[in-house]
């Protein structure tokens, strides 16, 4: 069996190439293959590979007191679904180009997993205020699967986010709103960068789609979670929807 990782956290990285070197160095060791992104912002990873290999890479880059505890979420292949590994360096670990977005100055309130999944049976929060559920994923991600009754946006990258939100401005007023993405990255820079615009009713659900599935499953949840590998997707028991090895190249 394959165990595939994936993690993020914002945090000051004041010399993101040598950061790159030592993940680098790690992942080849653990014979890991998948993609890792370092910024001045912080870091983004999807790995894979042999549960031992991960676990080692794992308690070695945490020594790090800048990743220690990063969050991880988990889920299992039969098949190795990268093709090669890839340690690269940006100017951001998920591109967006706005002001205002930088969680490294303070994150927008979170909801967990257990907290939306009763919100949602409600219908509302709990002061009885209107539930909005908002996906900041592409229309791509969109089409395998999301929440029941979400607002979705017409955009096909995640930059586009901020004009597509001016649309939808009138049916986010006088709600909670829950921005939500894969794996909790592009709706923690949305929700604060709203926050930011004038909307103090937006909140990021924690540990995005993926995070949702591992603590409460699928409840509220039509479909499958886009992920960007040859899985496909994974369902709310994070199977994987194409379980078939990626070329190695």
């Amino acid at each position: 069996m394959i165990l595939n990782i994936a993690a993020y956290r914002f945090v000051a990285i004041e010399q993101p190439d040598a950061l790159a070197d030592r993940v680098q160095a790690l992942a080849h060791s653990g014979a890991l293959r998948g993609t890792v992104l370092i910024a001045p912002e912080g870091i983004n990873l999807f790995l894979a590979g042999e549960e031992s290999g991960v676990r080692e890479f794992l308690r070695d880059l945490c020594v790090d007191a800048r990743l220690a505890g990063l969050p991880i979420k988990e889920s299992w292949s039969q098949s190795q679904p990268f093709a090669k590994l890839k340690v690269k360096t940006k100017p951001e670990i998920i591109a967006f180009r706005r002001d205002g977005a930088s969680p490294l100055a303070g994150r927008a309130p979170s909801i967990e997993p257990e907290t939306l999944a009763r919100w949602i049976g409600q219908g509302t929060d709990d002061s009885g205020r209107r539930l909005v559920l908002l996906d900041t994923r592409n229309r791509e991600e969109v089409a395998l699967g999301t929440f029941a009754g979400a607002v979705t946006l017409p955009i096909d990258n995640f930059m586009d986010l901020p004009d597509a939100i001016q649309a939808q401005r009138g049916h986010l007023e006088d709600a909670t709103v829950v921005s939500f993405c894969t794996g909790g990255i592009r709706c923690e820079k949305a929700a604060l960068w709203m926050r930011g615009d004038g909307m103090d009713n937006v909140w990021q659900l924690d540990g995005g789609i993926l995070g949702y599935f591992e603590q409460v499953g699928g409840a509220g949840y039509d479909g499958s979670c886009f992920v960007f590998d040859t899985r496909l997707a994974l369902d709310p028991r994070l199977t994987p929807l194409v379980d078939q090895p990626a070329p190695a190249t």
